[in-house]
């Protein structure tokens, strides 16, 4: 069984942060260790961003203030895993890659808490764990179920397929809808956004702003008001979209994707002890959550204002913060 000192559960920009402000807090690299499930850092950002996609460091309208050893302007998707790249590499902090935690126990005594955490490859013994995981479990889908005949032209995200003068739909209202169909606009798409309420009120003001140029220029069909009652095959074997409203007909398009966001791993985090008010993991400031010890951070820390990098990069350093308070024997500068 290897000991540590800090393990990292994900190596997205919360976890590479975290590991970064340790090895500046005084953690020698090898008593730490970051896993993730997927084969690759910031998995998220790799499959569910299009490539020309500035990736924003205020996102949602959070200001792009850094409090501790990572920051980053709004930067290309390129830009952005090229500066994450080279973070791992400066910290010295090795990465296992399809590691998935299956169970995280704690032993010791209320003075000396440590944990057994138990994954699909290994067994460690750690003094402090923090899940960095995000809000992403997996897309979220739609209530009804498209026909598996049509599986090669729906799509949760924009890397997934390639298309060039097609008729697509954008389900969704949220900053992900929008700039999926700016892309595929760009693509040289002919795009479709349907969102079920009257008005945008979970995108912002870019995004709004830019949709509205669109519209304005008429490159985007926006349809408010809309929902979905069900999606059939045409008889040429392309999605048939059937709306709700009595007064949208129905409409093939050759793609559907849907932005719908995405499901917080509340199931993950209750298996592993985390204790939830409301629905909501049940944590302090610092992310610790009512095991000593056991610590969560990045989105699922910022909560519904979260999504942010450099809010991942200041909840991390939050985090550190209360881990060399209480913990281990650092000291953040």
């Amino acid at each position: 069984m290897k000991e540590l000192e800090l393990l990292i559960v994900g190596a997205g920009p919360a976890g590479i942060s975290l590991a970064s402000e340790a090895r500046m807090a005084g953690i020698d690299a090898k008593d730490i260790l970051m896993i993730d499930k997927a084969e690759t850092h910031s998995w998220v950002i790799r499959s569910l961003y299009p490539d020309k996609k500035l990736v924003a460091a205020n996102y949602k309208g959070l200001p792009a203030v850094c409090h501790g050893v990572m920051s980053l302007n709004d930067s290309t998707k390129g830009e952005t895993i090229s500066y994450l790249d080279a973070a791992i590499k400066k910290t010295g902090v090795a990465v296992n890659y399809r590691e998935e935690v299956l169970q995280i126990d704690p032993i010791g005594t209320k003075d000396k808490t440590q944990f057994i955490v138990r994954t699909n490859k290994n067994e460690y013994l750690t003094r402090v764990t923090v899940i960095a995981i995000g809000v992403f479990g997996r897309p979220n889908r739609p209530s009804y179920k498209p026909s598996r005949k049509l599986k090669e032209r729906i799509h949760f995200d924009v890397t997934s397929f390639q298309a060039r003068d097609e008729n697509i739909l954008v389900v969704g209202g949220g900053d992900s809808a929008s700039e999926f169909a700016q892309y595929l606009i760009e693509m040289g798409n002919d795009v479709t956004l349907s969102y079920r309420q009257g008005q945008f009120a979970r995108m912002n003001s870019f995004n709004v702003n830019a949709l509205n140029e669109l519209k304005k220029n008429k490159q985007i069909n926006i349809l408010f008001g809309s929902n979905i009652e069900v999606v059939k095959v045409s008889e040429n074997e392309k999605p048939l979209v059937c709306f709700k409203e009595t007064y949208l007909e129905e409409r093939q398009y050759d793609r559907i994707i849907y932005a719908l966001g995405g499901t917080t791993p509340n199931n993950f985090l209750k298996s592993i002890g985390i204790k939830f008010k409301n629905e909501t993991p049940n944590l302090k400031d610092s992310g610790e959550s009512t095991i000593p010890g056991l610590f969560v951070t990045g989105d699922l820390l910022a909560g519904k204002t979260g999504g942010s990098i450099i809010q991942a990069f200041n909840t991390s350093r939050a985090t550190m913060e209360q881990i060399c308070s209480n913990y281990l024997e650092c000291e953040i500068s």
